[in-house]
């Protein structure tokens, strides 16, 4: 019997666009938040990895994550898009600390407004709740496949726009951009080839030549 997988869903352009455009960022919270969304879309991090991530472990465009999944530590790029976001949400975290007379003591990246740690499923439901504000958010039924790709008769139900489908979107781009497998294993932290090798079925080729611009 074939080993049952999960193709992950995949966001376009125009739904990336879509849920970039619903902040707010005139609240601390709203520019916090689309930074959050920006920032897996472009380095691929895991959510525990995003939450974990500190102000020290970024440096210029090289972003350090510590002891990843496996305790695997490894360094991603980061593009100048994103370096400006983070440093604006630097400067607004800082006066909405200062505001309220509190501190990020453990040095996060993304912490709320009074320097606590996020909590992931509240993150989870953040991104829930705006990827349904900007119309690209519903339940949907989806086959199973073997390893090959191949679709398998049992279905499964999922919500689309999830904190793992905006790394899978940032992993598949990447592949679709650079074909080269490796690259991709290792933006994203996995110790095995094979778990990467999901990438190989979800990018087909007639989409690698419109994406060989990647974002820019």
């Amino acid at each position: 019997m074939a080993r049952r997988r999960k193709l992950p869903y995949i966001l376009n352009d125009e739904e990336q666009k879509a849920l970039l455009g619903v902040f707010n960022t005139r609240y601390p919270t709203g520019e916090r938040n689309k930074t959050i969304i920006r920032f897996i879309l472009d380095t691929g991090l895991r959510l525990s990895e995003m939450i974990n991530l500190k102000w020290n472990h970024i440096d210029g465009n090289l972003v350090k994550v510590v002891e990843g999944k496996g305790k695997k530590d490894r360094y991603v790029g980061v593009r100048q898009e994103s370096l400006k976001m983070i440093s604006h949400w630097k400067k607004r975290q800082q006066e909405a600390l200062e505001k309220k007379n509190c501190s990020n003591d453990d040095n996060l990246v993304f912490t709320s407004l009074t320097g606590n740690k996020l909590d992931s499923r509240n993150v989870r439901r953040m991104i829930y709740k705006y990827a349904d504000k900007a119309g690209i958010q519903e339940e949907v039924e989806r086959h199973y496949t073997d390893d090959d790709g191949n679709e398998l008769e049992d279905t499964y139900k999922e919500k689309k726009v999830t904190p793992h489908s905006l790394r899978h979107t940032f992993a598949t781009d990447l592949y679709r951009r650079t074909k080269d497998l490796r690259l991709v294993q290792e933006a994203l932290g996995h110790s095995d080839i094979a778990t990467t090798e999901i990438y190989t079925h979800v990018a087909p080729v007639e989409v690698v030549e419109a994406m060989m611009n990647f974002r820019d």
